[in-house]
């Protein structure tokens, strides 16, 4: 039964912000934690910072209530949730230099007997690294209450949501909740149990590390296998799309669907850990992540083709989110296409589409022939139309308007 009434959140994104909210909303009081002044105002008017189904009303609830509230100090309490991002370095290692800096000000308020979690995806081993430098800031504490001193308890809880549908799978879906104790799973179970409906399966914090990389590497070979398919059948003069669903009739067959890349935070970026981990053994996961990686190479050389004979010409291009219907732009193939294109194709002009952000983003702002506009207009005066997210409005337009215009289609919507 959990006995933790009081819990900071560090990191305020797309994962922080949902488990703060979910967690006021079961009745513990949460502090956010973040060093984003505009995220905190936001969050404290009871308002979100980026787009996530239902995540407003929460948010707007918990602020109400007083269950919820925003800060750029990190608070004494009874449990800390780090949920700060983890980049990869040049190397493709993990760079764990904000969870670093969420120990340092975690360490001057503990007391011994506060859980720490660590959500951000992670490398083996990082979870150890956090309870060992927390312990290096504070020798006065230990993790196992070894010599008498205080104990402070670390484990490890890895997300397994999908963007649009996080506050729904924060619920429903299991949860893997690794300690670098037993006493220390048990407690983070018992937290999270205030909220999840699912099964909370409760192992080491290593393993629990693994776990989260291998869901989404397995996810990143099949959607390789989706991709390099989707390449041969161009060569080959065969409708990739037809040929998935054709394949797919099978029994034992779900073949994944390609599309110009893979983007976010997880799938582009987990397996790295596994090959930084493993270089030598991880053979499959390391190919599959290069073939992903340079498919919007391909998508890129594809609009080129398209574009071919055309004076200075304009294209539409439709979407840079990382996946439909969200606003989240990290690691999008789509932004690295349209970044690409705009050196290529000299003279020409991209219109780029994107219903769900209001400004282009830093890699993009600054390019002289790259302006956001919006559908009806972008298409009407473009030589070419280039699709890269299959968000609704998409789907939904009147798609007489593109005839004679040369398409590429990289989610197959208008196949």
């Amino acid at each position: 039964m959990n006995k933790i009434k009081n819990v900071a959140v560090i990191g305020l994104g797309y994962i922080g912000l949902p488990t703060a909210a979910i967690l006021a909303a079961n009745g513990i009081d949460v502090i956010g934690v973040d060093v984003n002044d505009n995220t905190i105002d936001a969050v404290n008017r009871g308002e979100v910072p980026f787009v996530e189904p239902d995540l407003a009303s929460y948010v707007a609830g918990a602020v109400t209530q007083h269950k919820l509230s925003a800060s750029r100090d990190t608070p004494a309490v009874q449990a800390y949730i780090v949920a700060v991002p983890t980049p990869f370095n040049p190397d493709r290692t993990a760079d764990v230099t904000y969870i670093k800096a969420a120990a340092r000000n975690i360490a001057p308020q503990l007391v011994g007997g506060e859980l720490i979690i660590l959500e951000s995806t992670s490398p083996p081993g990082t979870t150890q690294l956090l309870g060992d430098y927390l312990i290096s800031l504070r020798p006065d504490l230990n993790l196992d209450g070894a010599d008498g001193k205080p104990a402070i308890h670390v484990a490890h809880c890895p997300e397994r949501v999908l963007p649009g549908r996080i506050m729904i799978e924060l619920v429903t879906n299991d949860r893997i909740v690794g300690g670098l104790t037993p006493e220390a799973a048990d407690l983070a179970k018992d937290l999270y149990a205030v909220f999840c409906q699912g099964e909370i399966l409760v192992t080491d914090a290593t393993t629990a590390e693994m776990a989260k990389l291998v869901e989404n590497s397995y996810r990143d070979v099949n959607i390789a296998f989706a991709n390099e398919l989707s390449v041969i059948s161009d060569k080959l003069g065969i409708n990739v799309w037809e040929l998935i669903k054709l394949a797919n009739h099978h029994p034992r067959v779900n073949i994944l669907q390609p599309g110009p890349g893979v983007g976010g935070h997880c799938i582009a970026v987990d397996p790295w850990f596994i090959v930084a981990a493993a270089p030598e053994e991880a053979q499959l996961i390391r190919q599959a992540r290069e073939t992903n990686d340079q498919k919007p190479d391909w998508v890129v050389d594809r609009t080129v083709q398209a574009v071919a004979g055309i004076v200075n010409p304009k294209v539409a291009v439709l979407g840079l989110a990382f996946k439909a219907n969200i606003d989240d732009l990290r690691e999008s193939p789509s932004v690295a296409i349209v970044e690409r294109l705009s050196a290529k194709l000299d003279g020409a002009e991209l219109l780029v589409v994107e219903p769900h952000v209001t400004q282009l983003p830093r890699q993009l702002s600054g390019l002289a022939n790259v302006q956001l506009g919006n559908l009806d207009e972008s298409i009407a005066s473009a030589d070419a139309v280039l699709l890269l997210v299959d968000h609704d409005d998409f789907k939904e337009f009147d798609h007489t308007v593109l005839a004679g215009k040369p398409l590429v289609d990289t989610r197959g919507i208008w196949q």
